[in-house]
């Protein structure tokens, strides 16, 4: 018996790394779709090198995207791959939409012509509620994003639906909300608090550079959140799921709850620092989805609560910088044109 193909875009980031680990558990044949740079990064999943096989390409190139579905000939897609940091979005906002809203048209588009009957996973997310039009957010809630990512994300999810309704795709939308993990990518907020909680633990640095410490969101754990991926496209009929925790907690809350494994027992005050430049222009207040539709339909439910994820995660960086002598942490941005720190000006 054949083994079943999966594609992968995005297989280097959080979510493709442990989606691929699942479907290998399944006995899948995984193919990651991934963007070559020159200095390319496959620490998430140098364990799987062996495993799985690599395709390079980008999403915003349409030859490339057919040649991995070609090659690749799998049964089902995961689209994983995009600009994800909200920030960065307000900054590229150009080359946001092109990966992040075109190319899931363009995997589509590859998947239409060359094999109809692929199953397509597109990875919605709780960033298109933005300004919330009420709570908790469920499928049929109004969208309203409120950054260049979140709107992104939102021409994808309306144009998979599009694609499944006009050419009877199997094409599933899952609308995840945040889900972190050790993985995570160290701008995200959750990384970056375990991280700077266990450099201050052991002397390395002295504060914590946050912005907004009141926001509300629904954090559950990533390997949780790809269970879901997979399960939507066994289903028969594809459809639409909010994924997520059905809890919401604020950005304090989950620096107490890392100080408290961390073990240190000062009030946040004494550790974190709140700056300006860490500030959304507009800001998502809060987050709280409902998964009860993937609850009934999939058998689907978070197995990982929020204190035990913030430990998860603490745990790791307390491990990873037990014996660091310096802590190379990030500097607040200083052009508020939108240049990062690391991304050097070149002259005209």
């Amino acid at each position: 018996m054949n083994k079943k193909r999966a594609l992968i875009t995005g297989i280097t980031g959080q979510d493709g790394s442990y989606l691929a680990e699942l479907l290998l558990e399944k006995g899948y044949e995984v193919f990651g779709f991934y963007r070559r740079t020159s200095t390319p990064s496959y620490s998430r999943i140098s364990h799987l090198l062996d495993k799985i096989y690599l395709i390079p390409g980008d999403l915003t190139d349409q030859t490339s995207i057919t040649y991995a579905i070609k090659e690749s000939n799998p049964s089902e897609v995961y689209n994983l791959g995009a600009q994800s940091f909200v920030e960065s979005a307000f900054e590229t906002a150009i080359s946001t939409a092109e990966a992040d809203a075109l190319g899931p048209v363009r995997i589509l588009e590859s998947i239409k012509l060359l094999n109809p009957g692929i199953k397509f996973y597109q990875a919605s997310t709780s960033e298109m509620y933005g300004k919330v039009q009420e709570i908790p957010q469920t499928e049929k809630t109004p969208f309203y994003p409120r950054s260049p990512y979140g709107a992104a994300k939102l021409y994808a999810h309306w144009a998979t639906i599009n694609y499944r309704e006009a050419y009877g795709m199997h094409a599933s939308c899952g609308i995840l909300f945040n889900h972190e993990s050790p993985r995570r990518g160290e701008e995200f907020v959750t990384k970056k608090i375990a991280r700077y909680v266990a450099a201050v633990k052991y002397n390395l640095t002295d504060h914590i550079p946050l912005g907004n410490l009141d926001a509300k969101r629904d954090w559950g754990y990533a390997k949780d959140f790809v269970e879901a991926m997979w399960l939507m496209l066994q289903k028969k009929n594809p459809d639409d799921y909010v994924i997520a925790t059905g809890e919401t907690h604020t950005v304090r809350e989950f620096i107490e709850e890392a100080l408290k494994v961390a073990e240190l027992k000062n009030p946040i005050e004494k550790y974190v620092k709140v700056m300006p430049e860490f500030l959304r222009p507009a800001e998502v207040d809060i987050l709280l989805g409902d998964p009860s539709k993937a609850k009934e339909k999939l058998g689907w439910k978070p197995k990982t609560k929020f204190k035990e994820l913030v430990r998860i995660m603490v745990t790791v960086e307390l491990e990873n910088l037990k014996d660091c002598k310096k802590f190379n942490h990030r500097k607040p941005r200083i052009y508020k044109a939108g240049i990062a720190p690391d991304r050097p000006i070149k002259p005209l």
